[in-house]
């Protein structure tokens, strides 16, 4: 089973459905996890119930949104891997810093606890200032990939890097053999 979570980064979260479906169409059995945010927070890139819908649709699964929810993956819930898709930057300085205050951070935290790979797609407007030295912490850990990254508007956002969302089946296929995809910035 494959764990998908979503946090934040609303304008991405249509990539991020196409990767789901994929893995889903590919035979992968996937549990979802969102964030609280992105579980109750209507924006202009559509309503929260209908991209819960659509989650659900996709992995026949009740996604799961809270703390209480999250924290049986990894005892109790094996998962042969987990993608962050899309991963925020504050999702990615909770994570890299300890901090377990959300149903992404609890799902990530307790994955990680079995030694099994976590998998990131990171969508961060300040990645390449505040946001640096937690992807330099994370890519010194155990069993953290990162899909391959790029600036996504070096003009109007020179501090952004964005995943290559059309790369996070082949990153999460590599990371279950304990690799790196390839280089994480193209």
């Amino acid at each position: 089973m494959i764990g998908f979570c979503m946090c934040g980064s609303y304008c991405t979260h249509k990539y991020a459905l196409e990767q789901l479906k994929l893995l889903s169409e590919s035979g992968h059995d996937i549990l979802p996890v969102v964030s609280e945010n992105v579980y109750s927070t209507d924006t202009r890139f559509g309503a929260a119930s209908e991209l819960i819908r659509k989650i659900e649709d996709i992995c026949n699964k009740r996604v799961i949104h809270t703390i209480v929810d999250a924290e049986p993956i990894g005892p109790q819930i094996q998962l042969d891997a987990m993608i962050i898709c899309p991963c925020t930057g504050n999702t990615l300085s909770k994570i890299a810093n300890g901090i377990t205050d959300t149903s992404v951070t609890m799902a990530a935290k307790a994955h990680l606890r079995s030694n099994r790979p976590l998998v990131i797609a990171l969508a961060s407007n300040d990645a390449l200032s505040a946001n640096l030295k937690n992807i330099g912490q994370m890519l010194i850990r155990k069993f953290v990939y990162f899909v391959p990254l790029y600036q996504d508007d070096p003009q109007k956002k020179p501090h952004s890097l964005i995943a290559d969302f059309s790369l996070v089946f082949p990153t999460m296929e590599s990371a279950i053999l304990g690799k790196q995809y390839q280089k994480i910035f193209i």
